[in-house]
């Protein structure tokens, strides 16, 4: 097979699935929104179910819900035919995956769950099955053509599915007003997490870290101040203390180049008036934003007094692992 021959038919996946996924809009129905309103009004979880391929969606689905605010497990249908359907009540909700809604270990389970008493979500690609028939819901990921060319491994059947449970996760997300504090919440850990609840408060640069100096200080304190602290910049401050101007390294190279008489000037002389300044409650992401947007490395915190009570650096910030991959 040639190089052409080899793009046009990954090509042709490609446009397999895409028309998979954009025939879900006629699905977005009435059975749609019956769907959401079970699993929204629902007392307890979501329990999804799927064998093989549809399995593998099932779990994704589950992973999908749970970090966006609805309860889920996964429930493999053959342990639940042993003992694992115990772990089902009737509060929850049960959603069977199967691209032909007729896959056995699937179907055996409708007795059992119907015993129980749930409300059961149908996702499979036939109507007339026995999923479709038998389920208070159907959603219809069916598709005209699988990519794989024997319509052996589902291809564009699964990638219907997990649009669908995408969907559903995404407007149950919006119709409990989930917000990016309660993401953060679930997602504590890694650099999502950081970025989504890390304040600048937790990590800014305090107490006698903070580089000072008095409008009035002679250049050679400022220097002094700025290679001491070690942050390449200090703040700038009058006599009650309310921040005024920043000097940085770059102020002072810029400085030289023009002249070396400087044993005359102060700090007011050569700093930056009104410089960024951020309050310690805002996300440490923010400051990083801020930073990038401006092209600077460093930005003051201040209180509401406009005193300076912290310092936060690029450097930190990239070390954290805050910035987007």
């Amino acid at each position: 097979m040639t190089s052409d021959e080899l793009i046009q038919n990954g090509k042709e996946v490609i446009r397999i699935e895409a028309e998979a996924v954009a025939g879900l809009s006629d699905s977005i129905n009435d059975q749609f929104i019956g769907a959401v309103e079970i699993i929204f009004n629902s007392k307890g979880r979501v329990v999804l179910t799927g064998m093989g391929k549809s399995g593998l969606i099932a779990r994704k689905i589950v992973a999908t819900l749970n970090s966006t605010g609805t309860a889920a497990i996964y429930l493999h249908p053959t342990d639940a035919l042993h003992g694992d359907l115990g772990m089902v009540r009737k509060e929850d909700v049960v959603m069977l995956i199967s691209k032909s809604g007729n896959t056995q270990e699937i179907a055996n389970l409708l007795p059992m769950l119907k015993r129980i008493g749930v409300k059961m979500i149908a996702m499979c690609g036939i109507e007339n099955s026995r999923l479709a028939k038998e389920c208070d819901v159907f959603l219809n990921v069916g598709v005209k053509e699988e990519a794989c060319p024997h319509d052996l491994a589902p291809t564009a059947s699964t990638t219907a599915m997990l649009a669908m449970g995408d969907a559903l996760s995404v407007v149950l997300l919006k119709k409990r007003n989930f917000t990016v504090e309660d993401f953060a919440f679930l997602h504590p850990g890694g650099s999502l997490g950081k970025r989504l609840s890390l304040q600048i408060h937790e990590i800014m640069i305090k107490g006698e870290r903070i580089p000072l100096v008095k409008e009035n200080a002679p250049l050679k304190d400022v220097i002094i101040e700025i290679t001491s602290k070690r942050l390449g910049t200090t703040c700038v401050i009058n006599e009650l203390g309310i921040l005024t101007g920043i000097i940085t390294d770059g102020d002072l190279r810029r400085l030289l180049e023009k002249t070396l008489d400087i044993k005359e000037l102060a700090a007011k002389d050569v700093m930056t008036k009104k410089p960024k300044v951020l309050k310690e409650t805002y996300l440490a992401s923010f400051a990083l934003q801020q930073m990038e947007n401006y092209k600077i490395t460093s930005i003051i915190i201040t209180n509401d007094e406009n005193k300076p009570v912290g310092i936060i650096h690029l450097h930190d910030l990239i070390n954290l692992g805050l910035q987007q991959r």
